[in-house]
């Protein structure tokens, strides 16, 4: 398994064009409402324009791109809204697999997966299995994920492996428990549809991730939108702890 440095403990390399990119897709059911439309036009739309973000970044060479689906929390929305959502996961993954798989686009779906109907569970599997050989682009989809799970989860693995350790753990012990273990941390995080919180996403792997807000609801997030969330990047002094003068001194010739 690939290593990746962690920011609170390294400088990680940086560069123009972010690595990895993290989104929360709000906005469905706004942007149907505002057509006069059922909730459920929102998400059919919302599913399309995953279709677009993913081929965004494999055109930007963008390696990782991270979803958020649905959170631990979206179990309280309506019994037909989450319904719903259910049957559109599993008939993206019966009709994109094998798009992905054609594509270089390698599939993982994260999160507590045991509250998902058993075909839903195996669709997951076959998925991971089906696209694990490829590497242009690592997309993940977080799925009855929330933040405090994962590291949750993590400590609780950490724990049954290394039951000797307790209490004198480190950074570096609970991170390959981490449900992203696999990816580096994100260099942009994107919400669309006005919010502007992190709604339990990520919370380990967000720790200097540059944030990005904006209005426009995801059926409208276009490549172009893209766009401008990855020039809000580029114009950002990603200085890790240190000073902007730090940043601009040369090392000795």
């Amino acid at each position: 398994m690939a290593i990746f440095s962690s920011s609170t403990r390294q400088v990680p390399e940086t560069a123009a064009m972010p690595r990895h990119v993290a989104v929360i897709m709000d906005g469905n059911g706004r942007w149907a409402k505002k057509r006069l439309l059922p909730r459920a036009a929102g998400h059919v739309k919302g599913v399309d324009m995953v279709r677009e973000m993913v081929r965004a970044c494999i055109e930007r060479d963008i390696g990782y791109l991270t979803l958020f689906a649905f959170s631990s929390e979206n179990w309280r929305r309506p019994a037909d809204e989450v319904s719903l959502l259910m049957q559109l996961f599993v008939k993206a993954l019966e009709q994109e697999v094998e798009k992905l798989r054609k594509n270089g686009v390698r599939l993982r779906v994260i999160g507590d997966l045991s509250r998902f109907d058993p075909r839903l569970q195996d669709l997951i599997r076959r998925a991971a299995e089906t696209t694990a050989a490829n590497d242009r682009l690592a997309l993940t989809i977080a799925a009855n994920y929330g933040g405090r799970w994962d590291i949750m989860q993590a400590l609780n693995r950490l724990a049954e492996a290394m039951p000797e350790g307790g209490g004198t753990w480190r950074e570096a012990d609970l991170e390959p428990f981490l449900a992203m273990s696999f990816a580096p941390e994100p260099d942009l995080f994107i919400r669309t549809g006005g919010e502007e919180r992190i709604s339990n996403f990520l919370l380990w792997q967000l720790a200097y991730t540059e944030l990005y807000f904006t209005a426009t609801l995801w059926p409208d997030f276009t490549a172009a939108e893209f766009d401008r969330a990855i020039l809000s990047f580029q114009q950002r002094e990603r200085r890790f702890g240190r000073t902007s003068e730090q940043l601009t001194e040369q090392p000795d010739a």
